[in-house]
C-alpha cells in the first residue's frame, strides 16, 4: 500500500462481509476498492507538501481530450529522511526513502458503444536501511539498501450491443521486483532477491433480461509466478494457476425490495477448488430509512510465502521463518546437528496448509431523521475454518526463535459498529465511528472449558484458566474510537481535527500455555490527535497546514511506523477550463 501514490484517488469504497463470489481469493471479510481519478476536465492540478523528517510530497496530473481520445498523466516525486522505531531496537533511526510513481491513461471511444482503456504505472522506489536490532540480548549493527520496482498495466475493451447487452474483455499484468543488500559491523552480507509476475485475463457481461432482473456472468484465467532467494534458490520458480467463472443476478421490485446474489468458482491448480455463495439483501422501509442483509462465503488459498518461505534473518538476531511444507524438513535436519534448543507443541502440529475459509453475516440499518444527521448501526459476525497464523514453534540452541505458519481450525470474530454524522452548525460538521470486536479460537475456548489450559498466578502457582482471562485472537484491538470535527465557510477557509482511539492488544504468549489470557503482554492502549487548516482561493490556488500525532505517541516496540509529532504544509494548484 505505501506504492500507492494518493495523489490521484478519487474515492475509496468498502465492501463489508466475504466477498469472494465477485473478486475471488483473499476477499475473506470485505473488500477495499481504490478508485483513482480519471476525469479529463481538469488540464493541471499540482501540489506540493512539505513536512516533518525533511518529508517532500509532489504530484502533478495532466489531462487532455482530443476529439475521441482522453489522456491523463500522473506523476508523483516522494522523499523522506524518514522516522522508524523497529520491533527490538535499542535505538531510533532514519530509513530515507525516495519513491517516484507514474500513472499514465488512454481511452479512446470508436463510437457510441465501443471504448478502449489503457491504463499503465510504473513505481521504484530506495530505501537506505540502518538498523540496530537487539535480540536475546545480542545486538546487530547492519546498513545497505532495498530497491522495489513496480510494473502495471491493463487494457480493457468494452462493447455495448444494445441497451440489454454489453460486455467487457480485461487484461492485466504486473511485475514487480525487490532487491535488499545488507552489512553488518561485522562485515556479514545479507542479500534478498524476490520477483512476481501476475497476469489475468477476465471476460465479463452484463444482460437486463427485464427492468427488474439482471444478471452479470464472467469468467477469467490467473497465472502467478514467484522467484525468491528465500524459497529454496532464486532460480527455482513457484508457480500457481487459478481458473474462475461467476455469475450474480439483481432483482428488484421497482420500489423498496432489492435482491442480489451470485457465486465463484475458482479451480486452483495447489488446492482444491473453492465455491463462493453470497446473497444480499436491501429494503428500503422509508425514504430515510433502509436495512441491509448480506451472507457470503470467503476463500483465500495459502500464498507463496506461507508454503515455501526458507528465510533465517541474521541482521536480526537470528530468528527464522520456515513455509510449511518446508518447516518439519529443515527443523529435523537442524536439530541432527544440535542447532535446535527447543520445540514447542505447536511444532508437532506442522502439516500441509489447507486453504482458509469464511462464512459472515452483515446486518445494518442506516436512519437519517433529518438532513443534518446520519445514523447507521452494523452488526456482523465471521466465522473462519483453518485460519492460517504464524506462530513460533521452537527455539535454536543460540535462542534465536523459530517460526512457522499453521491452521487455526475454527476462528470467529463478531461485533458491532456504530456511525453518526450530525451538523453541528451551519458550517461545522462532526462524525463519530466505534467499533467493538470479539475474536477467538473454538479449539482454545472448548479447551478452556473443559479445563485442560492452565495459566500462572503472581506467586507463581498454577489456576485452570477461565474464560473470563481469555482475550481471542493476538493483535486485534477489542475498541476502536475515531471521531472528527470540521469547519468551511463561504470564504474557503476549512479546518479538520480527527481523534484515533485503539484499545490494547495481545502481542506475546509469555506464560507458555499457548492461549492469549490476561497474562499475557499486551500493547497499551493509546490515541492520535490530527488536524489541519487551510484556505481554497478563488484563483485556483489552496494553502494548508497540519499536524499528525499532536499529543506525540510513540510505542517502538510495538508501533514501529508510528512517528512522533510531525508538522507539514501543502501548496496546490488547479488550472480549470475557462468554457
Amino acid at each position: 500500500l505505501n506504492r500507492i501514490a494518493v495523489g490521484n484517488i478519487k474515492k475509496i469504497e468498502i465492501v463489508k462481509g466475504p466477498s469472494s463470489s465477485l473478486y475471488g481469493s483473499e476477499a475473506m471479510a470485505g473488500v477495499i476498492n481504490i478508485i483513482t481519478d480519471r476525469t479529463a476536465t481538469i488540464p493541471l492540478v499540482a501540489s506540493v507538501r512539505y513536512g516533518s523528517y525533511n518529508t517532500s510530497d509532489a504530484n502533478i496530473t495532466l489531462s487532455k481530450k482530443i476529439n475521441k481520445l482522453n489522456y491523463q498523466g500522473f506523476f508523483n516525486y516522494y522523499n523522506t529522511d524518514g522516522f522508524s522505531v523497529r520491533p527490538n531496537s535499542n535505538q531510533r533511526y532514519i530509513t530515507p526513502i525516495l519513491r517516484k510513481t507514474t500513472t499514465q491513461s488512454l481511452k479512446y471511444k470508436f463510437s457510441e458503444k465501443t471504448n478502449l482503456d489503457f491504463n499503465f504505472r510504473y513505481n521504484t522506489e530506495n530505501i537506505k536501511s540502518i538498523i540496530a536490532v537487539a535480540n536475546n540480548g545480542t545486538t546487530i549493527y547492519s546498513n545497505g539498501n532495498e530497491n522495489n520496482n513496480d510494473i502495471n498495466a491493463a487494457i480493457i475493451l468494452n462493447h455495448q450491443f444494445n441497451n440489454a447487452f454489453k460486455t467487457k474483455f480485461n487484461g492485466y499484468y504486473t511485475h514487480y521486483e525487490s532487491k535488499q543488500d545488507l552489512v553488518t559491523l561485522s562485515g556479514n552480507p545479507y542479500n534478498d532477491l524476490y520477483k512476481q509476475n501476475f497476469k489475468r485475463l477476465e471476460n465479463q457481461s452484463e444482460i437486463k433480461l427485464s427492468n427488474n432482473i439482471n444478471t452479470i456472468v464472467g469468467l477469467g484465467i490467473v497465472d502467478e509466478t514467484v522467484n525468491s532467494s528465500r524459497y529454496d534458490f532464486v532460480d527455482s520458480a513457484k508457480k500457481n494457476t487459478i481458473k474462475y467463472v461467476f455469475n450474480q443476478w439483481e432483482w428488484n421490485n421497482g420500489k423498496k425490495l432489492f435482491v442480489t446474489s451470485g457465486f465463484r468458482f475458482d479451480d486452483n491448480k495447489n488446492y482444491a477448488s473453492a465455491f463462493s455463495p453470497k446473497l444480499s439483501i436491501l429494503y428500503k422501509a422509508a425514504i430515510n430509512l433502509r436495512f441491509k442483509m448480506s451472507v457470503g462465503r470467503g476463500f483465500k488459498a495459502p500464498d507463496f510465502r506461507q508454503l515455501y518461505l526458507n528465510f533465517t534473518n541474521a541482521a536480526a538476531g537470528g530468528y527464522s521463518v520456515f513455509g510449511s511444507v518446508e518447516a518439519q524438513k529443515v527443523i529435523q535436519k537442524l536439530n541432527s546437528l544440535g542447532q535446535i534448543g527447543s520445540l514447542y507443541d505447536n511444532y508437532y502440529k506442522l502439516k500441509k496448509l489447507e486453504p482458509e475459509y469464511s462464512t459472515g453475516i452483515h446486518l445494518s440499518a442506516e436512519w437519517e431523521p433529518s438532513y443534518n444527521n446520519q445514523f447507521i448501526f452494523q452488526v456482523f459476525r465471521n466465522d473462519i475454518n483453518n485460519l492460517i497464523d504464524v506462530q513460533q514453534v521452537g527455539n535454536y540452541a543460540s535462542g534465536g526463535q523459530i517460526y512457522s505458519y499453521l491452521n487455526i481450525k475454527n476462528a470467529f470474530t463478531t461485533g458491532l459498529e456504530l456511525e453518526a454524522k450530525q451538523k453541528v452548525f451551519k458550517n461545522i460538521n462532526a462524525s463519530l465511528g466505534y467499533q467493538f470486536l470479539i475474536t477467538g479460537d473454538k479449539a482454545q475456548i472448548n479447551a478452556i472449558k473443559n479445563g485442560t489450559v492452565y495459566t500462572k498466578n503472581t506467586d507463581g502457582t498454577s489456576r485452570k484458566l477461565t474464560m473470563n482471562d481469555y482475550v481471542g485472537l493476538p493483535n486485534i484491538s477489542k475498541h476502536r474510537i475515531q471521531a472528527r470535527v470540521s469547519y468551511e465557510n463561504v470564504h474557503g477557509i476549512f479546518a479538520n481535527i480527527r481523534v484515533i482511539y485503539r484499545s490494547q492488544w495481545a502481542v506475546t504468549n509469555s506464560n507458555g500455555n499457548e492461549v492469549y489470557d490476561k497474562g499475557d503482554q499486551f500493547a497499551p492502549g493509546y490515541f492520535t490527535i490530527n488536524g489541519s487548516i487551510g484556505k481554497n482561493y478563488k484563483n485556483g490556488i489552496s494553502l494548508q497546514a497540519g499536524t499528525e500525532n499532536l499529543n506525540n505517541y510513540i510505542d517502538g516496540q510495538n508501533l514501529p511506523n508510528l512517528a512522533g509529532r510531525s508538522f507539514y504544509m501543502t501548496f496546490k494548484y488547479v488550472l480549470t477550463n475557462k468554457k
